[in-house]
């Protein structure tokens, strides 16, 4: 008889913890969730104990029926999922398939994959924890509740094949007013005025200053610029305060992948799966955590690190407190497993997420940067003002080794070193300067950026946030957008001595990078789901639901309770929508007329998407034309809905027949009589040249005219023929095509080959 079977959840995992126990432990992986809610009709009892129908999907009865072999032999088994909710639910999935006793089975859990940790679990079992099994539960049925009730409620009233959940519609929710902000958002030029000054001793020492206002208009700037003419400036306070900063706390789940993104440009879910691998290996903690906090143990080897590598005076021990109100996992930040290993083997996105988090644990228990900072104020005789400031590290501190991203973009601005000036200091203008600016929009969210602002709205949990946006992605609702930046104009004027002078330049803006932007059908689904279900898309709602799931898992309230309360008003909700007839027309926007037939235009999602039409005359068809990438029906003036009956466009006689590029239904394409070539990705439709077109034109014939040319005949049959086609060379015979064997010549083959090759295809 087996001594210990231990049950993990990943195949990685069982390999690593392996290593640490003896032979008398066998570890094995449950691959994850071994059954879930019965996809059949609801899979949920609605008598108001709101039981699950639980079963086990096909592709796990093998998994299961190993274990339950392994599980029968050996003496003792140990439940070793992960430490958070949905791995207390593995194990008591497990423990009910496998028919092993909850109250008396031996739970075992541990934060990090080291053989310290291993072998404390073992010496400390527990049994499965109920509330937390209930607290995941009462998410998954919640879930389901929500999915199959308002899924039909969209196909009825909005579009077939719509679904929607409830915190993936509030995150889209926030996408939506994002963009809309955006929409909205009307762009003002404004004048910024800033002066080259030195100092009159010997060092003419230059710095930089501004005017603390700004200017709306460019006369105004410029009558500021004369009066400026022959002025005289001197110091009339100088401010030096010396201030501290502090390093950022060891990661969290958010603050990993908001640094990740921000520092390597990768979405929640890479960085998800790059710290899961890092995890199962025994190189860091658990990286599904809201916590700060670093044991006694991990505080102690960074200060042995910090000692070793920068001198103890960079050496300074703290605790973080977590500020998150109800952290499901509040037990370690995420960190390495050995603080004392700087380096690991890997992938390229492992070794620098690894290096990432090792820097962050041990910078927050470094000590504060010393910094400097000066304000300078300069006034002219004439009574204008500037303002100069600067900082200098006057002790590095833990920025020796790390400094935290921002999130914003970086703005004109000051920050360099200041010549030391005392008041009352003469300084010379070398020359004044206005620059016209622009108010920039809100940034839309990126991946990062949406669970930062979830995780304030206290909105899903560390193991929620990726599953979220993934999901939004994949139903359409979302999609990741990038911009190339675009050409602007501007104006700069410079007084130098007494003389004006006026030029104007231009700049680059509005580049974006994997930006969450919503669809036409993300926005509809939005609209429709604000307007019938008010009170699932309120955030503080939603935060509360999340606070529900926390007060299960601490014991307070019974969870079917819980979701008898959210579920009968919801319902409710559900069956108003169903007898509200819906309003078709809120679904297509009028956006104007026109002016070659005075017929309306307007915007709306069509079979096979978003599409603009021109009305027809009495009699006659509508006209229609799909939008392109990345415009949206909300923001889409009557110039670009125009724009788009551009096609098809006749781009002049090709030999005796015109060269047409229009876009069908299978995408952008140029027509020559009744011959069609596709447009590659690169070709714009609506932009591509006539030689281009001519080009396309004459591969695809090319490529047609190679295809209808048999690679090989045979007189004595002509019924059998070998030709080229898009997969390679093929025979036909008598209306029928057959295959080539992988490595054969079809140039060397005879009468005799083919056959046999027909024969012993399969029918």
């Amino acid at each position: 008889m087996q001594e210990n079977l231990v049950i993990v959840e990943s195949p990685a995992k069982a390999k690593t913890i392996e290593k640490f126990l003896g032979k008398e432990y066998t570890v094995k992986s449950s691959f994850g969730h071994i059954r879930d809610l019965a996809k059949k009709d609801l899979g949920i009892n609605l008598d108001g104990t709101y039981q699950p129908i639980y079963e086990i999907p096909s592709d796990k009865r093998k998994v299961v029926d190993e274990l339950a072999r392994l599980a029968k032999a050996a003496k003792t088994v140990w439940l070793a999922s992960d430490e958070d909710r949905e791995g207390e639910a593995i194990a008591w999935h497990l423990a009910e398939v496998l028919g092993l006793p909850v109250d008396r089975t031996k739970r075992i859990v541990f934060h990090e994959i080291t053989k310290n940790a291993i072998l404390a679990a073992i010496d400390n079992p527990r049994t499965i924890d109920m509330n937390l099994v209930n607290a995941q539960q009462a998410r998954r049925v919640l879930d389901r509740l929500v999915g199959f009730e308002l899924s039909p409620v969209l196909w009825k009233k909005v579009r077939p094949a719509l679904s929607a959940g409830r915190v993936q519609s509030v995150a889209v929710r926030l996408i939506v007013e994002r963009e809309r902000e955006i929409i909205g958002f009307q762009s003002t030029p404004f004048y910024r005025v800033t002066a080259q000054f030195h100092t009159t001793d010997e060092s003419k020492s230059v710095f930089r200053a501004e005017v603390p206002r700004k200017f709306t208009t460019k006369e105004e700037a410029k009558e500021f610029l004369r009066k400026c003419i022959g002025a005289e400036y001197r110091i009339e306070s100088v401010e030096e305060k010396p201030s501290k900063r502090y390093p950022a706390p060891p990661f969290t789940t958010s603050t990993l992948q908001q640094e990740a993104a921000r520092k390597f440009g990768m979405s929640v879910s890479q960085t998800m799966s790059v710290a899961q691998h890092l995890y199962e290996q025994g190189l860091i903690t658990y990286m599904r955590t809201d916590s700060v906090n670093l044991s006694n143990l991990a505080i102690a080897k960074c200060k042995e690190e910090i000692s070793s590598i920068f001198g103890d005076k960079y050496s300074n021990p703290r605790n973080y407190t977590t500020k998150s109100k109800g952290a499901q996992e509040a037990h370690e930040a995420i960190r390495p497993s050995y603080i004392e290993r700087q380096t690991i083997e890997g992938t390229a996105a492992e070794k620098r997420l690894y290096e990432l988090i090792w820097k962050r644990t041990v910078a927050s228990q470094m000590v504060a940067a010393d910094i400097d900072r000066t304000n300078i104020n300069i006034t002219s005789s004439t009574g204008a003002q500037f303002t100069a400031s600067g900082e200098t590290v006057r002790f590095d501190g833990f920025l020796r080794l790390y400094s935290e991203s921002t999130d914003e973009e970086q703005t004109e601005q000051g920050g360099g070193i200041l010549p030391h000036m005392s008041v009352g200091d003469t300084v010379v203008a070398e020359h004044v300067t206005a620059t016209e600016r622009f108010t920039i929009p809100p940034m839309r969210y990126n991946e990062a950026l949406l669970v930062k602002r979830l995780e304030e709205l206290g909105i899903g949990r560390p193991s929620t946030y990726a599953p979220t946006i993934t999901t939004i992605i994949n139903r359409g609702y979302v999609e990741k957008q990038s911009k190339e930046s675009r050409k602007r104009a501007y104006t700069q004027i410079t007084l130098k001595g007494d003389k004006l002078t006026e030029k104007s330049l231009s700049e680059n803006y509005g580049t974006e990078k994997n930006r969450l932007a919503p669809t036409d059908v993300g926005m509809i689904v939005n609209d429709y789901l604000e307007a019938q279900f008010a009170p699932i898309l309120e955030y503080h709602f939603t935060a509360d639901v999340e606070k529900e799931f926390d007060r299960i898992a601490e014991g307070d309230i019974t969870w079917s309770k819980m979701i008898d309360d959210f579920y009968v008003p919801f319902h409710d909700m559900v069956e108003r929508a169903i007898g509200t007839q819906a309003d078709k027309n809120t679904q297509a926007r009028v956006i104007g007329t026109d002016p070659a037939t005075g017929h309306v235009v307007r915007a709306r999602i069509g079979r096979y998407g978003p599409m603009v039409e021109i009305e027809g005359a009495e009699g006659e068809k509508p006209r229609f034309a799909s939008l392109k990438k990345g415009q949206l029906i909300e923001a889409l003036t009557l110039e670009e809905a125009l724009d788009l009956f551009a096609l098809p466009r006749n781009l002049g006689k090709y030999g005796e027949e015109d060269l047409i590029v229009g876009i069908g239904k299978f995408g952008a394409y140029v027509r020559h009589g009744k011959t069609f070539a596709s447009l590659d990705k690169k070709d714009d439709p609506y932009t591509i040249t006539y030689e281009r077109a001519a080009e396309l034109l004459d591969a695809h014939l090319a490529q047609v005219k190679a295809a209808n040319t048999p690679i090989k005949t045979f007189p004595e049959n002509p019924d059998l023929v070998i030709k080229s086609g898009r997969y390679g060379a093929y025979i036909a015979y008598r209306g029928k095509n057959y295959r080539l064997p992988k490595g054969t010549k079809p140039e060397y083959l005879i009468i005799e080959d083919c056959l046999k090759i027909i024969n012993s295809s399969k029918k």
